[in-house]
């Protein structure tokens, strides 16, 4: 039975009702009032009076004070982005099958025709969150990509954020964060295409306003707190370990992160390491790191390989490290998570930055049954049939009895009127299904 060296005294939960209390009386004035309630709340809440939207004197103005070094980088993670994202839009094809002798149906993929990508900009400046989300839009077809990003105040959105928005893709940038952003991209402010999806990171207000919209427009999933968990064996190096898990706690304070391992001295040497490494952290990045290791970290120590598999897939955490030995064991073994790094040569950050795989992954055990951002949520899979007359004998003779014993009459007729015309001459059994 697994056994708790450290144990989390507090659990990551959802925030209050008072959160969806003040976004809902947000979303609702904006939608009431549009534009100029949209500014107002940029004003209140950016303390930016600029441009809303980023004209391309702007973008070119923003792309200059870029370092070229920087430029560099965030072009080679666009490319592997973009590379791994058409990979997984080639993996899904439209088709067509024949169910039965004239009676042909099939699926076709479509993108949605209009995207908004939410993009931090707060304590950090997430330019990788630009990357991940209109590159992934763009590869997918969306027909207008919309980007939404905080504004520093009298100031405007961080140059790299607009230089990576604009080579990946976006249409259309709004300087404007929080709640105002989000709803102005879903209700088709600023003469934007109202979107149909809505993705990307944020804090507790922009997860809450993408939750209160979901269904009047897509969202590629409910966010809550990053968190990360580590399985490693007597081979990981306990340096790394530790190194790896306060790289994912510096993320916020209520960020969890988890070690499993069935290595006890391991495990008491990474418990020794992670406190002077998160000292020797600049204030901010210390501040995060102490609450999350403190409050939402767990050390958990099992008896075999086994019982640390399933103690993972019970988790269901957003990253999952594997750094122990036999990977592919390991990769065959589990089933829930959002993002797998197989082996020490791999890292969360690298996935969340520059690797290709995408960093807007199930958080909060929802890795259970749903997986990350990729082409597939910006796509709809849809079905279509067609049919000859003599193909469709059989499926209208099944459809008529089965509507009659549900007691739909008028779907059996649809069903009824077509055999008529097409067969005059023949007489059909159409009573429910099942009758005598």
């Amino acid at each position: 039975m697994a056994e708790y060296l450290k144990k989390a005294p507090k659990t990551a939960t959802g925030d209050s009702g008072e959160t969806r209390r003040k976004v809902q009386s947000i979303l609702d004035e904006i939608e009431s009032g549009r534009e100029e309630s949209a500014k107002r709340y940029a004003a209140e809440f950016d303390r930016y009076g600029g441009n809303i939207v980023v004209t391309p004197e702007e973008i070119a103005a923003a792309s200059r004070l870029v370092p070229q070094k920087l430029k560099d980088d965030i072009r080679f993670a666009h490319d592997n982005v973009r590379r791994f994202a058409e990979r997984q839009m080639a993996s899904l094809t439209d088709m067509e099958y024949e169910i039965l002798p004239g009676f042909r149906a099939g699926q076709k993929a479509i993108p949605c025709h209009s995207a908004g990508c939410y993009v931090p900009g707060g304590r950090y400046s997430h330019i990788a969150s630009a990357i991940m989300t209109v590159t992934t839009a763009k590869v997918a077809g969306c027909g207008h990509i919309a980007v939404s990003s905080p504004p520093r105040p009298d100031i405007g959105i961080n140059p790299a954020i607009v230089y990576t928005a604009d080579i990946c893709g976006a249409d259309r940038i709004l300087a404007m964060g929080g709640v105002q952003g989000v709803a102005s991209m879903a209700f088709g402010l600023f003469d934007l295409p109202s979107a149909d999806i809505i993705v990307g990171p944020g804090n507790q207000f922009v997860a809450e306003a993408k939750r209160i919209l979901f269904g009047r427009v897509g969202i590629d999933m409910f966010a809550g707190p990053t968190d990360s968990l580590i399985l490693a064996d007597n081979t990981a190096d306990a340096a790394i370990v530790a190194a790896d898990l306060v790289g994912q706690a510096e993320h916020g304070y209520n960020s969890p992160v988890w070690l499993v391992t069935d290595d006890r001295d391991l495990a008491g040497s990474v418990m020794d390491l992670v406190p002077g490494l998160i000292d020797d952290l600049p204030e901010t990045n210390r501040d995060n790191a102490t609450a999350a290791w403190r409050d939402y970290a767990e050390v958990i120590l099992c008896s075999t390989r086994e019982e640390m598999a399933a103690t993972s897939d019970a988790y269901a955490p957003e990253h999952l490290t594997v750094q122990a030995t036999d990977l592919d064991w390991w990769k065959n073994r589990l089933s829930c998570y959002g993002s797998l790094f197989l082996g020490e040569e791999t890292t969360v950050a690298y996935g969340d930055k520059a690797s290709g795989t995408n960093h807007v992954l199930p958080t909060s055990g929802a890795a259970r049954y749903t997986g990350g951002l990729s082409v597939h949520k910006f796509l709809k899979i849809v079905t279509w049939q067609q049919a000859t007359r003599e193909g469709s004998k059989p499926v209208a003779i099944a459809t008529a009895r089965i509507s009659r014993l549900e007691g739909m009459e008028a779907h059996a007729r649809t069903a009824d009127i077509r055999l008529r015309k097409y067969f005059p001459r023949e007489n059909f059994d159409l009573s429910a299904a099942g009758d005598e």
